[in-house]
């Protein structure tokens, strides 16, 4: 039975069903056309009337694979092993990721924002690229249709290969906006906390179950694959990528990364279609293996200044946990994460076989002889993005190369490099020359069969990730059935009850949370300073309500006069200081390194380390990366202030803090001072007011140590978890891993039970 779809500047989309079998869906201007054989229907994505193995959706996804590879050129397989850069729905002009439209910008074409751009057409045609990263998309409607026309591009080529879409996390929450809005990202996802959120539940169940519904929404926006989740063990507070995993503690993240993974790559029922794969299931990219979160000095290493991660507590194996026990040891019938990204990161002097130190995806030891041989992987590995290209700018320049450790090599050295470790694929890489000229490496010393088998190798694990979710048989959308996945009231709900489960209250003095409804609140305004965000691009002065004022007026009364109100409510973010790195410490002849801190107050750095661990011997780096002495003053220490000046303007009423957390923080600054601190990391302003209304009693624990002061921060060891001296509040309270308060006490469940440390 076959019918047809097509919308205004959409291709023709034909439709056939098999009995007991997958709906074929293909481009009818694709020149594929349908085979029967025995009674059922097949794409000849070859389009040459033969039904291949391939092509057979009979077989097992690994012979249909193995097949496939063998019919692939070395052009075609070195174009599947790209990773293409961000790719932006529509490409606009004013955005990170511009392109043109028939050699026009988006905005002086005519183009649909689900068009594709020449740059998409000429890496898809031209490159045989098949990986695309999406970043932003105008709604569920634009992603299905810019999918389809991207699709059957792909099919119209060779060997018919669709491409396999994919995105970073896109579930995280827009604050001010209500739960129920549904309309605060560019696709209109459903809203979940951050994945440091997650880990606070200490609830697999929640993570799991957001891997459900986040994979349901993917789907019909056409992504296939989530380069999630971040299993990186943040064991340094300072690292600035804490926020996206799941907190310190190697048993919590190991739990939540099996549970995320399964969610995401686990079809059931009709949707499955083998081993627990099928049309519901979404590839999970893990990272960043074998960890990033020992980075020196808390220093991260998408920035030159923090390629190495160190190991001073010799706890190199504790990071791999989340990896080898949680990722690649799924509980659903998938068995393991399809794919694994490594870090930037140099992993310092942990090379056992070869006594390298370069990045980790250029590690033959850690690649080959530890992921794949020791501990049996056998899916894809995707390097992180850009390290194959040259490092240009500061030390603390974010979009640049980052070929660490490697940085003599050439491109294409760089490339063979990566393939000689063990790597199949290369991310943020839409051209395909530099992949060719490594084969031609590798031909040269190991011989054209040798390379050859190489190649395939590594083709055979990439379509499998393709294969298995359906997409030969059906890679098309159809728009209305996306915009009713898309936001569903029910994922809507979950995910707002995810939101709930994850904030932590902190400090609650004489029990004065919840507040009655209705009482009068006094709100400061925020301000910040000009700064500069985290690509290096600047950022204007800002004096303005951190809150939506309109939510905050269905729960109380607000007031702009601190006399009438009945308390203060003061809403406040982790200590921000920047990178490590600064280039006016390096232009005025010191080494550049500066402290990284977590209070708001000016820091000098009396206990950092005299000689840094790690350093770079080239005469064009710094081998000695010690910033001690020095001294960093944080950008939003205005907030601080608001705080204390709160404090004095309420005379005596009580004052809220409602902290949102990226880091842990030293919160001695102002804790004595205030009667309660409510955490969160990352939820709609709905939720903080459904808390402190006392319409949602609090559960939420802390996913992580809150220091006493920044003397342990620099005394603990980047590679340890939990072994700082942490805050001890006006009530007696530790803020210590798996801390949290309800109404009523100090929480003690089956989850601290699980998980808190013992002392």
């Amino acid at each position: 039975m076959s019918t047809q779809e097509k919308n205004a500047g959409q291709p023709l989309i034909e439709y056939v069903r098999n009995e007991g079998g997958p709906t074929l869906g293909y481009s009818a201007l694709s020149g594929v056309r349908i085979i029967e054989q025995d009674g059922s229907f097949f794409k000849n994505l070859s389009k040459d009337g033969v039904l291949k193995p391939y092509e057979d959706w009979r077989l097992s996804a690994e012979e249909r694979a193995k097949d496939l590879a063998m019919r692939m050129s070395i052009e075609e397989i070195a174009g599947l092993m790209l990773y293409s850069r961000h790719q932006a729905i529509p490409a606009a002009s004013d955005g990170w990721f511009a392109g043109t439209y028939g050699g026009k910008s988006y905005e002086e074409s005519s183009a649909k924002p689900w068009d594709l751009t020449d740059e998409q057409i000429a890496f898809l045609t031209e490159d045989h690229l098949r990986h695309v990263l999406i970043t932003t998309v105008e709604n569920p409607e634009t992603a299905a249709r810019w999918n389809n026309k991207l699709q059957a591009v792909a099919e119209g080529t060779s060997l018919g290969i669709p491409a396999n879409n994919s995105s970073d996390p896109r579930h995280g929450s827009d604050a001010s906006s209500e739960f129920n809005a549904g309309a605060g990202t560019a696709s209109r996802v459903s809203f979940w906390p951050e994945t440091l959120g997650l880990a606070a539940t200490f609830d697999p169940e929640v993570t799991r179950e957001f891997g459900e519904v986040a994979s349901k929404e993917y789907r019909a926006l056409g992504m296939t694959t989530a380069l999630s989740p971040q299993i990186d063990i943040a064991t340094d507070p300072r690292w600035f990528r804490f926020n996206g995993t799941f907190g310190e503690d190697s048993r919590l993240s190991t739990d939540m990364a099996r549970a995320y993974v399964d969610g995401f790559q686990t079809s059931e029922g009709e949707q499955e279609l083998e081993d627990g794969w099928g049309m519901d299931s979404v590839n999970a990219m893990v990272k960043h293996w074998p960890g990033g979160g020992s980075g020196e000095g808390g220093r991260d290493a998408h920035f030159a200044c923090g390629k190495y991660a160190i190991y001073p507590g010799n706890n190199f194996e504790e990071h791999l946990k989340s990896f080898v026990d949680g990722a690649f040891r799924l509980e659903g019938k998938t068995s393991k994460a399809s794919a694994v990204m490594p870090y930037y990161t140099i992993s310092f002097d942990q090379d056992q076989v070869n006594g390298e130190n370069v990045g980790n995806s250029y590690s033959s030891y850690l690649i080959t002889d530890l992921l794949r041989k020791q501990y049996g992987y056998d899916g894809v590995v995707c390097t992180d993005w850009l390290i194959t290209a040259n490092e240009e700018g500061s030390k603390d320049t974010f979009l640049t190369g980052k070929s660490w450790g490697v940085e003599h090599l050439t491109v294409a050295e760089r490339h063979y490099k990566l393939l000689m470790a063990g790597v199949d694929q290369f991310g943020g890489n839409n051209e395909v020359g530099p992949v060719l000229e490594a084969y031609q490496l590798g031909v040269s010393e190991h011989g054209e069969a040798y390379m050859r088998n190489r190649f395939e190798q590594s083709a055979v694990r990439l379509l499998l990730n393709v294969f298995r979710l359906g997409l030969f048989e059906n890679p098309y959308l159809q728009s209305e059935e996306s915009e009713k996945i898309v936001c569903h009231p029910e994922f809507v709900k979950a995910g707002y009850e995810a939101q709930l489960k994850s904030v932590v209250l902190l400090k609650n003095k004489g029990q004065m949370l919840p507040m009655q409804p209705k009482s009068k609140v006094y709100i400061p305004k925020r301000y910040l300073p000009v700064g500069k965000d985290w690509f290096g691009m600047p950022t204007p002065e800002k004096l303005e309500h951190p809150v939506n004022l309109d939510v905050v007026a269905k729960y109380f009364d607000i007031t702009d006069d601190p006399d009438e109100a009945d308390f203060g409510l003061v809403f406040i973010q982790s200590p921000k200081s920047g990178a490590g790195y600064s280039q006016e410490d390096a232009d005025n002849g010191g080494n550049g390194y500066v402290p990284i801190s977590l209070q708001y107050k000016s820091y000098t750095a009396e206990h950092a380390r005299e000689q840094s661990i790690a350093g770079d011997p080239r005469e064009t780096d710094v081998l000695n990366r010690s910033y001690k002495g020095k001294t960093v003053t944080t950008h939003n220490s205005h907030d601080l202030d608001m705080v204390l000046e709160t404090k004095e303007m309420m005379k005596g009423k009580p004052v809220v803090v409602s902290i949102l957390l990226s880091n842990p923080m030293v919160v001695a600054e102002f804790e004595a001072e205030v009667d309660a601190i409510v955490a969160n990391f990352g939820v709609q302003d709905q939720a903080i007011m459904d808390v402190l209304s006392g319409a949602y009693e609090p559960s939420g624990l802390l996913p992580m140590q809150m220091p006493a002061d920044m003397r342990t921060v620099e005394e603990q060891l980047e590679d340890v978890a939990h072994d700082m001296e942490c805050h001890v509040d006006s009530e007696g309270h530790i803020y210590d891993f798996a801390f949290g308060l309800n109404w009523s006490s100090v929480i003690e469940d089956s989850r601290t039970a699980k998980y808190r440390k013992t002392r």
